[in-house]
């Protein structure tokens, strides 16, 4: 396969298993529509993502398939964690108040970028949408192919993350009532606890 192909099936695999609903997006677009360090949270992703991608074609993947044992305590840990965002959002719904994009309102950069790290690195889907699946489909291309599949797979990483967060950041003075937030979080709570619920349930 031509370096071109090679880096289109890249692109096209890596953007259709990131676009999926999940808690990574919801975090991201929730950051979006606050407009709060939308950039760092943004590139934090992409570059997790972009080197769990690399992991996946260096073969990491394949060794991890020996640790079964990380399996269960990953997940649940991963379903706590998202659960636990839910409610946080819940609480918030209960005391709604309208977006304030001041200094003084917005969580520091430091605590955003340490939940920005849980919802990528616990959430137990993106090793096996990177490490496995982009892995595996990577052993098909070989030289100036398999680094155009990793370019356009790491591209689409990027391109998607930068898209939802400024593109929710355009939409945040259309929902700035504090109505629309208590909408807002009901909404992302409701999906993270459905999200942990089906990260769970196998070991429940």
């Amino acid at each position: 396969m031509n370096p071109l192909s090679a880096g289109l099936a890249g692109f096209g695999l890596s953007f259709g298993l990131i676009v999926a609903i999940g808690p990574q997006n919801v975090f991201v677009l929730r950051q979006g529509l606050q407009r709060a360090h939308v950039f760092a949270v943004c590139l934090t992703c992409a570059v997790l993502d972009i080197l769990l991608i690399l992991a996946g074609v260096l073969g990491v993947g394949t060794a991890l398939e020996n640790a079964q044992w990380l399996e269960k305590p990953l997940t649940l840990g991963a379903a706590a964690f998202i659960g636990g965002y839910g409610v946080l959002r819940f609480r918030s719904a209960f005391y709604p108040t309208a977006l304030d994009l001041t200094e003084s309102t917005l969580e520091p950069l430091g605590p955003t970028l340490l939940t920005t790290l849980g919802f990528t690195l616990l959430n137990p889907h993106v090793y096996l949408d990177t490490l496995l699946l982009i892995g595996t489909a990577s052993t098909r291309f070989v030289d100036e192919s398999l680094v155009a599949f990793t370019l356009g797979a790491s591209l689409a990483s990027l391109l998607f993350f930068f898209a939802l967060g400024y593109g929710a950041a355009r939409m945040s003075t259309l929902l700035s009532s504090a109505k629309a937030w208590q909408r807002i979080d009901i909404t992302i709570g409701l999906t993270m606890l459905t999200i942990a619920g089906v990260v769970a349930q196998p070991y429940l």
